[in-house]
């Protein structure tokens, strides 16, 4: 299960604690984190962190690193090149040993591999590239040498 929130801290404690004492122990419970506002005064990577460390202590076992631009019109630009939002899923990773998920405009499959085995992310999590080619697993595979990807795909593809 997961939970989806902002940074409103208290009532995303209030709701981990609730939905984990229903939420069985076996299943993974996951919180995806707006980890930055992107306003010089506003919500941090550091806040992230130090909400992580609670979240930790409540029994989430993985956060989603994305971020968002809550505030109307800033007044300032930010770059959003391919893996952007990564250094929050590491920095998380890092600072509290809780498995973290990766996203931000990935679209690459060696890109996603690469997130994964150098250890910026648990898993990298893709969107669009997916709402773009819905097959992109199996490309993926193929891409970076699956032995099998046929594997991958429910019997009744294979003739097609």
């Amino acid at each position: 299960m997961a939970i989806c929130c902002t940074a409103s801290t208290p009532p995303l404690l209030e709701v981990t604690a609730a939905v984990r004492r229903v939420w069985p122990e076996r299943l993974p419970l996951a919180v995806r984190l707006n980890c930055s506002d992107w306003h010089p005064d506003g919500w941090t990577i550091e806040d992230s962190i130090a909400l992580a460390h609670h979240l930790k202590a409540a029994g989430v076992d993985l956060i989603d690193c994305s971020s968002s631009m809550p505030i109307p019109n800033p007044g300032y630009a930010y770059e959003t090149p391919p893996g952007w939002q990564v250094p929050f899923a590491e920095a998380i990773r890092r600072e509290t040993g809780l498995l973290t998920a990766a996203v931000g405009g990935i679209s690459e499959a060696a890109h996603a591999n690469e997130i994964v085995a150098q250890g910026q992310a648990d898993v990298a999590l893709l969107a669009r590239a997916m709402l773009r080619d819905p097959y992109w697993a199996n490309h993926a595979a193929q891409t970076l040498g699956v032995e099998n990807p046929q594997a991958a795909v429910p019997p009744q593809y294979w003739r097609g």
